[in-house]
């Protein structure tokens, strides 16, 4: 006899896609497209391309909007399974969403900066690309705090998966190899020198990548099954 879905699994299904298709544009795409040899040609690319820079801030800002709903989504769909680890899950999300949007006003600062005409009168243009490469920084440095918490949200989220098996176990322990690869990727640059030219830089959050794009088509397809529900308890399998 097939397993009953729960009804808020496609919707999770639904916010999870709006998660993946703005983050690949604003994490991806335009950088990869404002990108330079140097800082100064980078600069260069955002003023001639800033309907571009402003469109992958809206688009990192209705990600954030999303993500959190699709915490809550998520939350409605395992709490009965664990309420402690869908509440950790939710507030690992609730954290890093605001760390985000701090950070996304460092990157708005910098096009302020380049192409505002108050600055202009102000700085002088030296001065501001200056400004603006720090605003730069700011927003890389403060993306890494906040990929500590895309993460760690991952762990309970996984654990519940294989908990439940309401989503395949395959996707369950991806989920949970892909928290720990953003943890560690993230220890990894603060710590090794030179770490970012590495092999495996490249290849840590990778099972982080599948597990969520799964988890997104498997919701759209599927959404959750409703079998295998278990009274909260403490987290042990």
């Amino acid at each position: 006899m097939p397993h009953a879905r729960l009804p808020n699994g496609r919707l999770a299904g639904v916010l999870y896609l709006i998660v993946v298709v703005t983050g690949l544009f604003c994490l991806a795409y335009v950088p990869g497209q404002l990108a330079g040899p140097d800082a100064q040609a980078v600069l260069d690319n955002i003023v001639a391309r800033q309907a571009l820079f402003r469109q992958g801030a809206a688009a990192f800002l209705v990600e954030q909007v999303a993500f959190l709903l699709l915490a809550l989504a998520l939350y409605r769909g395992f709490h009965d399974v664990n309420r402690a680890a869908a509440t950790l899950m939710v507030a690992f999300v609730a954290m890093g969403v605001p760390l985000a949007l701090a950070a996304l006003s460092h990157r708005l600062q910098a096009l302020s900066l380049l192409t505002d005409a108050d600055s202009a009168q102000m700085l002088s243009l030296e001065q501001r690309r200056q400004l603006a490469h720090a605003a730069l920084k700011a927003y890389r440095d403060g993306m890494q705090l906040v990929r500590v918490f895309w993460g760690l949200w991952l762990l309970p989220l996984g654990w519940l998966a294989l908990r439940s098996r309401r989503l395949p176990r395959l996707l369950g322990v991806l989920l949970v190899l892909g928290g720990l690869g953003y943890g560690l990727d993230v220890l990894a640059e603060l710590l090794l020198p030179g770490y970012a030219a590495w092999w495996i830089s490249g290849h840590m959050t990778l099972p982080a990548a599948l597990g969520e794009i799964g988890t997104c088509l498997w919701l759209l397809l599927f959404g959750l099954r409703a079998g295998h529900a278990r009274a909260a308890s403490p987290l042990v399998p």
